[in-house]
């Protein structure tokens, strides 16, 4: 009988608390699969074209947005997302079966622009109008393969590919391709021994 009530009162819990906050499905821009948990914050900044794609039985916990009217966020099927935070200006694809821990950053972009003339002016444009100048900033795509893990509190940086079955250990930076089903750590990340397929 206690189990029954706990049940219903989680139920209940979830009606009127959580799912309030979760029903992402109705934003412009964002389409969520089937039985797909979405507790993360999820921001379209431009929903007239930027796109966030989020497939079938996948956990989301985090932070996900796109910062441009072009920006392209795919993420495939049975994925798991801890409190990360994903951000992309140009795209970034998170194949089926990835697991990303918590705490990560997951950034196609430089975010500023190396010539401080240039970033000088980024906080009055934000403060201002909102927006950042992304054509002052580098950007490139980033691809998580299928199958592979990424560790807790890693960053992985514009340009980057993580091969299908890779492992990015804990607290690592990956600003090289990581090759399929080989383990890589460190600050920059670099490769440690072949994965298991």
């Amino acid at each position: 009988m206690k189990n029954l009530i706990k049940k219903i009162l989680k139920l209940i819990y979830q009606y009127f608390f959580v799912e309030e906050k979760t029903k992402e499905h109705t934003i412009i821009g964002l389409t969520i699969g089937e039985n797909t948990d979405n507790k993360a914050i999820i921001t379209v900044k431009y929903p007239e074209k930027s796109k966030i794609d989020i497939g079938n039985d996948c956990l989301i916990y985090g932070n996900i947005s796109t910062e441009t009217a072009t920006a392209k966020i795919s993420i495939g099927n049975n994925v798991f997302i801890g409190n990360s935070t994903i951000f992309a200006t140009v795209e970034i694809i998170v194949e089926d079966d990835v697991l990303i821990s918590s705490d990560c950053l997951i950034q196609d972009s430089d975010n500023h622009n190396l010539s401080r003339k240039i970033r000088k002016k980024d906080c009055a444009d934000w403060k201002e109008r909102g927006i950042q100048q992304w054509e002052y900033v580098q950007c490139k795509p980033i691809k998580i393969c299928k199958g592979s893990w990424i560790g807790a509190k890693c960053i992985i940086l514009k340009g980057v590919t993580i091969g299908e079955g890779a492992i990015v250990g804990a607290g690592s930076v990956v600003t090289k391709n990581v090759d399929p089903y080989t383990i890589v750590a460190g600050n920059p990340a670099k490769f440690i021994k072949n994965a298991l397929p």
